[in-house]
């Protein structure tokens, strides 16, 4: 019965042949020890090779998309279709130990989302760490509160949560950045737990130079989406103190007139701010729209 489910884990893939089915096995043995249902969704996101066959004789339920969608269009079509009240997403090239989904679970009863924050242990590449070092401190700006691990794809959420913000995630692999910083956005809880995170095997779906630069402009667009002051202000103050510097200094030390280009740049300071201002408001309305409509 569909409503006796009470967990679903989500498997993006794409090409994961080799994985995959060692994936589910190991899932499987770890939540047939706890008293809770549950089902495996495995979303095959335009597979070339034998990842649906091998994850359907695994025994996982398997929607496949007609061809490569990206990453996140895989988790967004897993929220829609998982059953269970609690989603529980995690990547198919085994990097995630399954062990740690019980962890997840102690802590989902008291928050809306659990994340699972890879440790300094993990097998991972020393410029992606740097990278990700750089993600979650602009995004604890952004937010206001720490984040440890910003694009991390081990994590649990209400089905009911997560569904709220189907329409906001991308399609591409930045889903977690996004889902993460409108969950802290929209009032709910969070926390985190340390996790340890194993080489990939196959081949990395994510390129450095491509997708981190994607990443970074996702990481603004979703600022500016959801704290906008955020952003607007340090920029306005710094032009403005520009322009009121270059001011002074041309008036006392060059014995000039204060000039056009100060005047302009403060200008453009108000201007900039006052855009924040008014994308606060928006920002801030078309959350007051969606309560409304819960």
């Amino acid at each position: 019965m569909i409503s006796e489910i009470f967990i679903s884990i989500l498997i993006p893939v794409y090409n994961e042949s080799d994985s995959i089915g060692d994936v589910i096995h190991r899932v499987r043995l770890c939540m047939d020890k706890l008293n809770h249902s549950y089902e495996i969704l495995v979303i095959d996101d335009g597979s070339k090779d034998e990842t649906a066959s091998q994850a359907i004789k695994a025994g996982a339920r398997v929607i496949s998309h007609p061809y490569n969608i990206g990453n996140g269009a895989a988790i967004k079509t897993g929220i829609r279709q998982a059953r269970g009240k609690i989603l529980i997403t995690m990547d198919g090239d085994g990097q995630h130990d399954p062990l740690d989904i019980p962890r997840l679970l102690d802590k989902i009863e008291r928050y809306d989302m659990v994340v699972g924050a890879r440790s300094s242990d993990s097998e991972s590449r020393l410029h992606r760490n740097a990278a990700n070092g750089l993600y979650n401190l602009f995004a604890s700006y952004i937010c206001k509160r720490r984040i440890q691990d910003l694009t991390s794809g081990f994590r649990a959420i209400k089905t009911s949560i997560a569904r709220q913000f189907i329409p906001l995630l991308p399609n591409t692999f930045s889903y977690p950045t996004t889902i993460t910083m409108a969950v802290l956005r929209s009032g709910f809880s969070m926390t985190y737990i340390p996790i340890r995170t194993t080489k990939r095997k196959g081949k990395s779906k994510i390129k450095l130079l491509r997708d981190g630069s994607r990443f970074l402009l996702i990481i603004l667009k979703i600022a500016t989406l959801f704290s906008p002051l955020r952003v607007f202000l340090p920029i306005s103050a710094f032009v403005f103190l520009v322009g009121l510097g270059y001011g002074l200094f041309k008036t006392f030390f060059l014995d000039g007139r204060y000039g056009p280009t100060s005047a302009m740049l403060i200008t453009m300071a108000i201007l900039i701010f006052m855009v924040g201002l008014v994308s606060e408001q928006v920002a801030q309305l078309r959350y007051e729209r969606s309560e409304n409509r819960e």
